[in-house]
């Protein structure tokens, strides 16, 4: 049995290393160690090991929880026949996360409720489970920060937290078109990861009516010419996916 004084530093120096899995069960581990005549050394790496799977299993949830996606769907529930043929080909390709490695862009273009979102947070699920730093948004909340941080004049301290995502993912461009400097303020941004980070981006609009959100002729090109350089662009127009999910939830009930 171990004496008070013991026990109350073993919990001191648990809480100022930041130790919270050998605090919880090191008495646990100890009582087993007696049990099995456990070496020293045997010991120890039990107790590191619990520590480190604890610490690598936390660090999973809270990214997962800092990436802000806004339910949870998985690779996994994804029913590849139902998907459009483009998006199905490529799903195996897009879920090794090769493209967060070379920092290649993956554009989901196609009409509503084929899938584009539910395979884009299923891939940042899954490079968050792999150890990336993920960060979801919508382009009409991006555009809204990128405004607010402008009139802030905290543009430079968005742009260095913005650079370090491994993968961002942008949802939903086409379904509001913006001003000239919303389009300028997202040109910039988009373009500062180009050919370094990965970006999802899902759209409900071809490249050839990007015009219309953007307005000006020559910043389209030049956003379409930057998006897509060395990108995967998936042809996501099929039946509607989400119908498909719905009905088959209803056939369940």
């Amino acid at each position: 049995m171990m004496q008070k004084e013991t026990i109350k530093r073993i919990n001191e120096l648990c809480k100022e290393l930041k130790l919270p899995g050998t605090s919880k069960d090191y008495q646990e581990r100890i009582d087993e160690a007696y049990r099995g005549s456990l070496s020293y050394e045997d010991f120890l790496i039990d107790l590191l090991e619990k520590e480190y799977d604890l610490r690598k299993e936390n660090g999973r949830k809270n990214r997962i929880r800092n990436a802000k996606f806004p339910y949870k769907k998985y690779l996994e529930d994804l029913s590849i026949k139902d998907l459009p043929a483009d998006a199905g080909e490529k799903v195996k390709i897009f879920s090794t996360l090769k493209f967060i490695e070379t920092g290649q862009n993956i554009i989901l273009a196609g009409n509503p409720g084929t899938g584009k979102s539910h395979m884009a947070i299923g891939l940042g699920i899954k490079a968050c489970n792999a150890g990336y730093k993920v960060l979801f948004t919508t382009i009409p909340l991006l555009v809204n920060e990128l405004k607010e941080c402008r009139s802030q004049k905290t543009l430079r301290s968005f742009e260095n937290r913005f650079e370090k995502y491994d993968l961002i993912i942008a949802d939903e461009l086409g379904y509001i078109s913006f001003d000239k400097e919303a389009s300028e303020l997202l040109f910039t941004y988009l373009s500062l990861r180009a050919g370094r980070k990965s970006t999802i981006i899902t759209t409900n609009l071809s490249f050839d009516r990007w015009e219309e959100i953007f307005k000006d002729p020559v910043m389209t090109a030049a956003m379409v010419d930057r998006l897509t350089h060395k990108s995967y662009i998936v042809n996501m127009n099929g039946n509607s996916y989400r119908l498909k999910e719905t009905q088959d939830w209803l056939n369940q009930q």
